[in-house]
């Protein structure tokens, strides 16, 4: 087997918003019947998780590339936007108004040409749609002509193009509830067929304006992690993507790529204590032990990141400190040292003490012990969480790790710690992990329950920012401001642990492009660039 870092350790966002919380099922392994024959112009990927839909307007390409459908704009390597269907755009002064040109040589695939009013039809769509895609601050989207669209904002919004480089436009005109499972757009690759639980499989869009792909059949199958890698050891799949904990199997004719992430994984940890309060579906609020800032700041501080991404990675994986370690809007100050004695300080300056002899400390009668919860099924989480919690009790914290279903999940989080993944190469993320308004609302947002006037202050100002520096500086001082803020350091709403790379195998003979920094997505991330895609021999 040979191993090889795929892709740009620059953090080339290309579309990984993954804002969504990792509440996709994984699929069921699948009869090898179902596999396409490989041929020197097709392709056949293995990944997790399946789509619950083609439709943008209702999340498709939130968090992967829509390569069904085409985007206003797409990302550079340097985190910058370029145009896509787009030629030009502007700004007005207020930050209210944005103007786009959009380019009269795109046509969906029925014939139909891309217009002016599919895009405001799009936008206006995924507004309503109340997914997520939030176009909450958007007032309208207008077609003036057909190359020209006008959307108004209610209030200058920063993050405004990054979600327009993941909303693929639909048709207008060939719009309706079976959208989802019977797409048309304009983007390089056409749907052919999808055969739920089993596989989705696409062709090249030969009328598509850009470069076209070299590959031009695609077959992408839904399997488990050991599914995955029986077929690549049976030599049925020619992507799979994989696992760190199973990456370093060694197969004849394939080799792996280590492909750059940034997702990662970590626990949150409740910050409000147990006061009877439920969820508005019901779900018990707060934890005891984990609303003492000085229990989540010992356990992020008594965490030694590097030697679980060495051992329980495989080496597939970095320490991870905050929600976007090395993006331009990450504060440096948010990384921490692991400091064992320091955290037992903690402990014991709160008056956390053994007093019983077991080895786990206690206050006031209460001992210092608390379940950590992930979806079964999850080695690399049932690994990482395993592997903290051991690091864990030799501070005297006693994590007792628990697989469940995600329907438990959703019911549990907010009164217990989960062992939960995020990451993206955009600064949405943040808005959404920590505002105070989205809090204990029954997604998978801040279940921990954070919530600070202060930081509402920096995520407003980020938010509202007419330049990428004024908002970056703003993203940087949630994290910490010198005082305070959601980094480990500051309030600890989340002790995170490691950022994954993407284990993906990968026969010999095919390149998958240079893949862009990945973010959380089940594998979906992995097929962002197909168009990019070729058989070198």
């Amino acid at each position: 087997m040979k191993h090889k870092k795929s892709g740009t350790i620059l953090l080339s966002a290309i579309l990984i918003l993954s804002m969504t919380a990792c509440n996709n099922r994984p699929a069921q392994p699948i009869n090898e019947t179902v596999l396409a024959k490989t041929t020197k112009d097709s392709v056949v990927i293995a990944i997790g998780s399946e789509p619950e839909t083609l439709d943008p307007t209702k999340g498709w390409g939130h968090g992967n590339s829509p390569i069904v459908q085409s985007t206003l704009v797409k990302y550079t390597a340097d985190l910058t936007f370029e145009n896509d269907l787009a030629t030009d755009y502007q700004l007005s002064p207020d930050g209210l108004t944005w103007t786009f040109t959009i380019r009269d040589d795109a046509y969906f695939t029925d014939g139909e040409k891309v217009k002016a009013s599919d895009i405001a039809f799009t936008l206006e769509t995924a507004k309503a749609a109340q997914g997520s895609v939030d176009l909450t601050y958007m007032q309208n989207a207008v077609a003036q002509d057909d190359k020209t669209v006008v959307v108004t904002l209610t209030k200058p919004t920063s993050i405004f193009l990054n979600t327009l480089a993941s909303v693929g436009i639909v048709p207008e005109h060939d719009y309706n509830e079976h959208y989802g499972t019977n797409p048309i757009g304009s983007g390089p690759y056409q749907l052919v067929e999808w055969m739920p639980q089993q596989q989705i499989l696409f062709t090249a869009n030969e009328h598509y304006y850009g470069d076209k792909p070299a590959i031009k059949n695609v077959t992408v199958v839904f399997m488990s992690e050991d599914a995955a890698l029986a077929a690549v050891l049976a030599g049925e799949v020619d992507v799979a993507y994989s696992t760190a904990t199973l990456g370093a199997t060694t197969v004849d004719g394939y080799h792996v790529e280590a492909i750059p992430s940034a997702d990662n994984r970590g626990f949150t940890l409740p910050v409000l204590p147990n006061e009877g309060k439920t969820t508005p579906s019901g779900a018990p609020i707060g934890n005891n032990v984990t609303c003492n800032r000085e229990i989540r700041q010992a356990i992020a501080y008594g965490i030694d990141r590097q030697q679980i991404a060495d051992t329980v990675l495989n080496g597939f994986g970095r320490p991870a400190y905050s929600e976007n370690d090395g993006m331009p809007w990450n504060n440096p100050e948010a990384a921490i040292q692991t400091d064992v004695p320091y955290a037992k300080k903690l402990l014991a300056d709160a008056g956390w003490t053994d007093t019983d002899g077991d080895g786990i400390v206690e206050k006031n009668g209460l001992k210092a012990e608390f379940s950590c919860i992930y979806p079964s099924g999850d080695s690399v989480r049932q690994a990482v969480a395993a592997a903290a919690a051991e690091q864990a009790k030799a501070l005297g914290i006693l994590i007792n790790v628990e697989g469940t279903s995600w329907d438990e999940i959703t019911q549990r989080m907010f009164s217990e710690a989960v062992m939960m993944g995020w990451g993206s190469a955009i600064p949405n993320e943040t808005y959404y992990l920590y505002r105070s308004d989205g809090a204990l609302s029954d997604d998978f947002y801040n279940p921990e329950g954070y919530q600070s006037t202060v930081t509402d202050g920096y995520l407003d100002a980020a938010m509202e920012a007419l330049t990428a520096e004024e908002a970056n500086e703003n993203w940087k001082k949630v994290q910490w401001d010198g005082t305070t803020g959601t980094a480990m350091r500051g309030e600890c709403p989340w002790v995170w642990i490691v950022n994954l790379d993407h284990v993906t195998y990968v026969r010999d003979g095919l390149s998958i492009g240079n893949q862009p920094v990945h973010g959380h997505g089940h594998g979906l991330p992995l097929i962002q660039n197909l168009q990019e895609w070729t058989w070198e021999n």
